[in-house]
């Protein structure tokens, strides 16, 4: 699993194996790169090179870690999520249709799953389409579809050439059946990549997904499944859609907006926020380094 190269060898453990994710003992650190992983013991901190630059790595609550840009000189969030505000707003500004700022919002994820790979994010989580958003204006939704329609074809291809994983979370079941199929096919397909990992949120609201664990527990409970003295917060995160990831360190909000807008309310408990005045369509690298800055600065106790 390592590199062969003694300088790039990020770490020599005892009896190394294969752990699982959830072990409470350990947790994988997979390494921007190629599928190379190293292991660290929970409140351990690793020192250790990968590519030329040095990469620290720190246990944080919630199992995930932050790593160490010596490029830069800053902790690069584990996980980041987003709320692409702006759209509307930046195309209006050019006397252009709305929908116009939607076509270009979606180039710029497309360049920013780049930049946060380079930068050594892991996780990468983006509000696309809210359950609310139906109640805008038909031609605006029928873009919109259009242009996931679009996207979401054109992200297998991609995403099998930067080993990317993509997931969607949210109430599929109520798109399109083509769209649907298509995020079927894109989960499928990318299931077993390793590099960084990208979450698209459609049709998703976060107290609707809350309803829906509780009612999958509760049905759990009526079966005789769980007792209800054996339910915990825990219980609650695994019926969720984002199961699988660990909690954003980072939420992201453009356009000047200083509010969540039911994304991701349970996962964003201990999260650090950071918002921008600065449009989705023109949020670019150098915003992303600023919001890492301020990200640096931030004291992260988790209530301790």
């Amino acid at each position: 699993f390592f590199r062969k190269n003694k300088e790039a060898n990020p770490l020599l453990v005892k009896g190394l194996g294969f752990l699982l994710r959830k072990n409470k003992e350990a947790n994988p650190l997979l390494l921007r790169g190629q599928s190379h992983f190293c292991f660290a013991k929970t409140r351990r901190q690793i020192l250790c090179s990968c590519k030329g630059s040095r990469i620290f790595a720190s246990q944080k609550q919630g199992g995930f870690m932050d790593f160490f840009n010596e490029e830069l000189g800053l902790k690069i969030p584990g996980h980041v999520a987003v709320i692409l505000d702006g759209n509307g707003r930046w195309a209006k500004q050019r006397k252009m249709p709305r929908t116009y700022g939607h076509k270009v919002g979606s180039q710029v994820v497309e360049d920013m799953l780049n930049i946060v790979d380079d930068l050594g994010v892991k996780y990468f989580t983006v509000y696309a389409f809210s359950t609310e958003n139906w109640k805008r204006s038909q031609e605006e939704v029928s873009t919109l579809m259009g242009i996931l329609r679009w996207y979401l074809k054109d992200c297998v291809k991609k995403s099998m050439k930067n080993n990317v994983r993509c997931r969607v979370i949210g109430r599929k079941e109520e798109l399109s059946p083509d769209i649907v199929q298509s995020i079927e096919n894109l989960e499928e397909k990318t299931k077993n990549n390793t590099g960084l990992n990208f979450t698209i949120a459609i049709n998703y609201g976060g107290r609707d997904e809350i309803t829906i664990a509780v009612k999958k527990i509760a049905a759990d409970v009526k079966a005789g499944k769980i007792n209800p003295d054996d339910i915990t917060e825990q219980t609650i995160t695994d019926n969720l859609d984002t199961r699988e990831l660990p909690d954003p360190d980072l939420l992201i909000r453009t356009s000047g907006e200083q509010r969540l807008s039911n994304y991701l309310p349970w996962q964003l408990a201990y999260t650090e926020f950071y918002f921008t005045d600065t449009y989705w369509p023109d949020f670019s690298k150098e915003e992303l380094i600023k919001a890492f800055e301020k990200y640096n600065k931030r004291e992260r106790r988790f209530g301790g």
